[in-house]
């Protein structure tokens, strides 16, 4: 197991699945990522199952997903479904799951070494249950395995006096080191990351001493009012070039400034197809296989084009049922495997 980038060829990955996946139960920590509109929604369906029509739709999305990379020459790993319906309890609250649809935020990949996130929403508690029997294979084979201190989650991890009016304001608070692994962006020895309202500074300097002086970790700020996972922001895809979300990023990192920079064009999922747990910006949510191919939402046709127009070839895979549950072809993978070495491009 190696991987040091987002755009190294890629060779094997975890694909995520929405098995028995449920709304999670209602929390702080929700509302400020939510869009405002589905609220209601999830405060009234807490706990309770997903659309069924919606999770077959989606399944199918994820099993042709997975069909189409190992048609180019990928190997495919899934997770095992776990019960994300039943009720668990710690000694201060109670919750129950969600789903194990989106690999890249409960796992980080650094090198030769996967690392458990101590993720902040209560309903992702056990998510990395679904993925410990290829843990334990990949630690068997080789590989580094660690866990960042599981958090409590206690009331004090999260600003009790959060308000939607102060936009600079993050739900969780410094009381224990908290975060996604999808906050972070992995450029070789430089790893980009923000603070979000999962991912606090104490999470990221537990990560900086954690992968010690062979990593740079650099925390990038953004004009976004909901932050939650940078990749639907800040997305390199290949040495030298940089797709950013021009809404969200009014100046670029400096790191990134000799770089060939383009913004994302506007996503065209309509405003009929429900997003539960995002925007519409999941458009930028792309999986590079390696510096010449992309993988790209079939129907996103501005995207497709944009793809073209910097150099790759777009692989096309039907996605946008999948893109309800908050994710695309990044979020619904984790890249265990990618040839290549560490180096630095900056």
């Amino acid at each position: 197991m190696r991987s040091y980038t987002e755009w190294d060829p890629l060779e094997e990955v975890i694909v995520g699945i929405v098995d028995g996946a449920c709304f999670p139960g209602w929390h702080l920590a929700l509302p400020p990522v939510l869009p405002a509109d589905q609220h209601e929604t999830f405060r009234r369906m807490a706990g309770r199952p997903f659309p069924p029509e919606l999770v077959a739709a989606a399944a199918a999305e994820l099993d042709e997903f997975a069909h189409i990379l190992e048609s180019e020459g990928v190997v495919v790993r899934r997770p095992e479904p776990i019960a994300q319906g039943r009720p668990y309890r710690t000694l201060d609250w109670t919750s129950t799951g969600m789903y194990a649809a989106m690999p890249r935020d409960a796992l980080l990949v650094v090198g030769e070494q996967i690392i458990e996130c101590p993720m902040a929403w209560r309903s992702r508690y056990y998510e990395s249950l679904a993925y410990r029997p290829l843990l334990k294979e990949y630690f068997r084979g080789g590989a580094g395995w660690a866990a960042a201190p599981k958090p409590e989650l206690t009331d004090e991890q999260f600003d009790q006096d959060w308000v939607e009016s102060d936009p600079v304001r993050l739900v969780v608070t410094e009381f224990e080191p908290t975060f996604d692994a999808a906050d972070f962006v992995r450029c070789g020895r430089d790893i980009f990351v923000q603070r979000s309202n999962v991912t606090n500074d104490f999470g990221i300097e537990w990560l900086r001493r954690h992968l010690g002086e062979d990593y740079r970790v650099h925390v990038v700020e953004f004009a976004d009012a909901h932050p939650m996972h940078i990749d639907a922001t800040l997305v390199p895809l290949a040495p030298g070039k940089l797709l950013i979300n021009a809404d969200r990023v009014p100046e670029v990192p400096r790191q990134f400034r000799d770089w060939d920079v383009r913004a994302a064009p506007e996503p065209v999922i309509p405003s009929s197809h429900p997003l539960y747990l995002t925007s519409k910006w999941i458009n930028m949510n792309l999986l590079v296989l390696d510096e010449q191919r992309v993988v790209v939402e079939r129907q996103d046709e501005p995207m497709i084009a944009a793809v073209k127009e910097f150099g790759f070839t777009p692989v096309l895979c039907d996605f946008r049922n999948f893109n309800s549950f908050g994710g695309s072809f990044h979020c619904a993978t984790l890249d265990v495997r990618r040839s290549g070495a560490l180096e630095s491009y900056f």
